[in-house]
């Protein structure tokens, strides 16, 4: 008589399952999603609602607040590059205050 294989499983996954190793980083992509969502969602979001969010809806979330990021990451990098270049040129001394002009002449109100 041969032996009895036990398994940890009664059955054995044979179709689209994930090995335990790929469940784990799976499973650390999702919570890290959840946790950059609720983090720079700046308030908006709390942890449970972004858990029991439908994929989609965290998928589509989640892309919209890196294209916001990253929005914000160009504009300010702009910003910078154009005040470093007005630095530039005032160091160099290119750009220089305004001078105010007198006018050549006074004039006085008349009294009446």
């Amino acid at each position: 008589m041969g032996k009895i294989k036990l398994l940890h499983y009664p059955w054995e996954p044979t179709f689209f399952s994930l090995t335990p190793e790929e469940a784990l980083v799976y499973r650390g992509d999702v919570f890290t999603q959840i946790h950059e969502i609720v983090f720079h969602g700046k308030g908006g979001y709390d942890w449970v609602s972004v858990y029991n969010m439908p994929l989609w809806l965290r998928k589509f979330t989640w892309h919209k607040l890196v294209e916001w990021y990253e929005k914000e990451n160009n504009q300010n990098s702009s910003q910078n590059v154009a005040e470093q270049s007005i630095a530039n040129m005032k160091a160099a001394g290119a750009v220089s205050k305004p001078q105010q002009t007198v006018p050549d002449y006074i004039a006085k109100a008349s009294r009446k």
